[in-house]
């Protein structure tokens, strides 16, 4: 596995391979990297010749600066973790690398409705910090192939609409979400709690798991209300919202004989806010 820190270098890189018909595959990430991030990597080693990862805490998308300064760094067992992998390039770049401008930009994207609902409404400027950051790194590596985990089904609708809005050549994938046995969606921020509050966290998946057994049986409001009440008898301190949406354009649905919808949640336990969804 080949580091680069500084753009030139590995655009230098990944053009020699481009001129040789190389396909290249793109995993962006913050890093704290486990199973669900090594999904990723296995789906682009599969699919193109050269899986490149990028590891990146990207500042100006938490809305919180103490979410951002908690937010694990373990880079050295993301570089082993990678190498294991056979990762061919690992990206790691600085603040300055990526914003050579500084953080205060005025330029804003137009995501519509989709920054104003769930993690948008409770996040608010989350989806432009992605966005910026999104739009740059894809600039940078220019990949055929773009993978990215269904458990942040928002943002990769979000991530969807900017390659469609910008045109860029590159094929969005979305995988599955990794689990671990209790249920619980693998997550960086998992790191931050307890072995108790990981053992309750599992409710957030039984609550999603209570949503698509009843679908047929409840109204989209009494599911909606039971699963809350499964993820606060578990312990949780508070939800920012359990939600059904449709798939296709995460409007909320009040109708539970709907097509394709998806049930999305965030909750608050010790502290971490863990996010959460399940297709129906």
């Amino acid at each position: 596995m080949i580091i680069y820190k500084e753009i030139s270098s590995l655009q230098n890189h990944l053009e020699k391979a481009k001129n040789n018909n190389k396909k290249i595959g793109f995993v962006p990430t913050m890093g704290a990297l486990h199973n669900g991030h090594l999904s990723l990597i296995k789906h682009s080693k599969t699919a193109d010749d050269i899986a490149v990862c990028s590891v990146f805490v990207n500042p100006v998308q938490f809305n919180d600066k103490k979410d951002f300064e908690k937010y694990p760094v373990t880079i050295e067992n993301d570089i082993y973790l990678l190498e294991k992998e056979k990762v061919d390039i690992l990206f790691f770049p600085s603040v300055e690398e990526i914003y050579p401008e500084g953080l205060e930009r005025n330029f804003s994207y137009d995501l519509g409705y989709l920054e104003t609902i769930l993690e948008g409404f409770y996040r608010p400027g989350h989806f432009q910090g992605v966005c910026r950051v999104m739009h740059r790194l894809l600039n940078i590596v220019q990949p055929n192939d773009l993978f990215m985990g269904q458990k942040d089904y928002q943002q990769c609708m979000v991530i969807k609409k900017l390659i469609e809005t910008f045109g860029i050549s590159t094929i969005l994938h979305i995988v599955p979400t990794q689990r671990e046995e209790s249920g619980l969606a693998m997550s960086s921020r998992n790191l931050r709690l307890s072995a108790p509050a990981k053992k309750q966290a599992a409710a957030i998946y039984k609550a999603l798991c209570f949503i698509k057994e009843n679908l047929s049986a409840m109204t989209v409001k009494q599911l909606k209300e039971e699963a809350s009440a499964i993820v606060i008898r578990a312990g949780f301190d508070k939800i920012d919202y359990m939600e059904v949406c449709d798939a296709n354009t995460l409007t909320p649905v009040t109708d539970n004989h709907q097509n394709k919808m998806v049930a999305l949640t965030a909750a608050f336990i010790e502290g971490v806010r863990l996010i959460d969804n399940l297709l129906l």
